[in-house]
């Protein structure tokens, strides 16, 4: 029996076209920068987003991680959100490998950093406090309800920074998404940040892979710590062919799983117990909580939900994260509901 998975869009698996593109790759060793097809994901993935260069690294916790690494030295500082991903999900590498500071401000409930909060996390030129380099916001915003930060914020965040001498990186892992729910081309998204990074593997739906972007300059630092980290791989077009294909074929579509999002979540208004943050989610993700009527926790709803064929992320004792992707359909929308009205009737 099929198994409908909301865990996560990283659970997609590859299409047959990216099947095929991967086992007609064109090869060579990437460390050298001799893979054809790794440089043509790389440039394409540039040009998309505005920028003279892109780095293809195992992961997006890397491509954070080898981003803020070019960007800062050792007791350097970061200005990000205390939601961002980068702080609460990527094993605390930027301080444990580069040594580098996070100063946290809140995120808003819409994903954004109130400028004035950035302003003022700003360290002083006082030699008893860390060196403010470097700001990072997420787009779209996966802890804040995959809320979508539009051009005209990150335009401002930009100016900021610029105003006070620090670089911009953007945690670009769903940007595709971003761009998808703000009806705007990527590459106006990525043009004011100094750098981006972004996942193949989750609503692209390629296997594995991310892509870091920025000037040729800053994409030669960020080689060298890929190389550091052993993100070099050698024959990784077999990974970039399924790459080509997800911005080619996936990317376009992308608004069909925000729509699925905004079914799931209107159809959540006739299940009893059971109430989404909104009613109109901003991309490809549905946060739900647990009324006070239901007895059971987040973990043992989600366990009985599994009996049905349906998974769920829980994010907290009584909420869940629900999260669309390329596959799944119509079809899976009405089943994971009636899944839900089966369970929360128990």
């Amino acid at each position: 029996m099929r198994v409908i998975d909301l865990r996560s869009d990283t659970v997609t698996q590859p299409t047959s076209a990216m099947r095929e593109a991967m086992a007609g790759s064109k090869l060579g060793d990437d460390v050298y920068g001799e893979d054809p097809t790794v440089n043509q994901l790389q440039q394409m993935a540039a040009e998309i987003l505005g920028k003279e260069a892109g780095l293809l690294v195992p992961s997006g916790t890397m491509g954070n991680l080898v981003a803020v690494l070019a960007h800062c030295g050792r007791g350097d500082e970061i200005i990000l959100g205390n939601m961002a991903h980068t702080f609460l999900f990527e094993a605390g590498g930027i301080a444990a490998l580069g040594g580098v500071h996070s100063h946290t401000i809140p995120n808003r409930p819409d994903g954004t950093l109130a400028l004035d909060d950035i302003r003022g996390a700003i360290r002083p030129d006082d030699a008893h406090f860390p060196v403010t380099r470097l700001v990072t916001i997420e787009n779209t915003h996966n802890r804040c309800g995959g809320s979508a930060l539009s051009v005209a914020y990150t335009e401002s965040v930009a100016a900021l920074a610029r105003e006070h001498g620090l670089t911009l990186h953007l945690d670009g892992a769903r940007i595709f998404n971003a761009a998808a729910a703000l009806d705007v081309e990527p590459a106006q998204l990525t043009n004011p940040v100094d750098s981006v990074t972004f996942c193949l593997s989750k609503g692209l739906s390629a296997p594995v892979g991310s892509i870091l972007c920025g000037t040729k300059e800053f994409i030669v630092r960020a080689h060298r710590i890929r190389k550091q980290l052993g993100g070099g791989m050698r024959q990784a077009g077999v990974i970039a062919a399924a790459g080509i294909v997800a911005l080619k074929d996936i990317a376009p579509r992308l608004k069909e799983d925000h729509v699925r999002a905004q079914n799931l979540a209107h159809g959540f208004a006739s299940v009893s117990g059971i109430t989404p943050d909104t009613d109109n989610p901003p991309s490809n993700m549905v946060y739900l909580s647990l009324d006070d009527t239901i007895l059971f926790d987040a973990k043992e709803i989600a366990e009985k939900l599994s009996l049905h064929n349906v998974l769920v992320g829980v994010v907290g004792d009584r909420r869940f994260r629900l999260v669309l992707h390329h596959w799944i359909d119509d079809q899976a929308v009405s089943t994971t509901l009636a899944a839900f009205e089966n369970v929360l009737m128990i």
